[in-house]
């Protein structure tokens, strides 16, 4: 039986002398594992298909439960991000975390989420895409923040330099009113910007600190850690 899935290829692992195991995130099937034969060789006429970042229409064989990619027709392989190191570990860290947040069922939006993620770090600053995309995928994972007023007085915290957040619930607070741990202002004018909201500035040293925060609400969230955005944290 064969299956076709618009996807987009986030883990490639080596699997015998020439072949690999891909995690495909699709529109029409969310998370799927398949395997991909010959492909390490130099020649391969799938090669493309299991790089990173690609983005194809993939033809699935399905035989005893496993898949197999037999079949793909590229339709961007989001190549400026390859040839860029920060751009590469931002996207990196976007296909860890969708790998990740992505159930094994139709999830069309978080595939829209991915596509548009890195089309936005191929052509614009990658930090900032980075975090527009692990605010939106933790949001429709169940793991979304609340980034209007204090979410215990009601005060407007626009102006604030310094306020705390709350990791459990995932709320702000000024500085005086919440118990969580303290963050800045730029910080959350960033998650603010990233959700669409009205805001002050963003700098680079708030994108920065937003992904810090965020690294840390995904680790709490998921119980798991996010390897690339920490080397990517690292080279910024």
């Amino acid at each position: 039986m064969e299956t076709k899935v618009n996807a987009l290829m986030v883990r490639a692992v080596d699997y015998g002398e020439n072949d690999k195991i891909l995690t495909l995130l699709s529109a029409e099937r969310g998370k799927i594992s398949a395997g991909i034969k010959g492909v390490k060789k130099a020649g391969a006429k799938l090669r493309f298909a299991a790089q990173p970042f690609c983005l194809a229409e993939y033809v699935l064989a399905s035989r005893g439960g496993r898949y197999t990619v037999i079949q793909a027709s590229e339709s961007q392989s989001f190549y400026e991000l390859r040839c860029d190191i920060g751009k590469f570990y931002a996207a990196s860290a976007l296909c860890e975390a969708a790998a990740a947040l992505t159930p094994e069922e139709p999830s069309p939006q978080m595939f829209l989420l991915c596509a548009e993620g890195l089309r936005d770090m191929c052509s614009g600053e990658e930090g900032f895409a980075l975090v527009k995309f692990l605010v939106g995928a933790l949001a429709l994972s169940g793991y979304g923040f609340h980034a209007g007023g204090c979410a215990e007085c009601g005060a407007d915290l626009s102006a604030a330099d310094s306020l705390r957040f709350d990791m459990e619930s995932g709320s702000f607070t000024c500085r005086g009113c919440g118990s969580g741990p303290g963050v800045s202002g730029s910080t959350y004018r960033v998650l603010r910007a990233a959700q669409g909201r009205p805001c002050g500035e963003v700098t680079a040293d708030g994108v920065k600190r937003a992904l810090r925060l965020l690294r840390e609400y995904y680790a709490l969230k998921t119980d798991g850690r996010c390897a690339s955005l920490s080397e990517y944290l690292r080279l910024i």
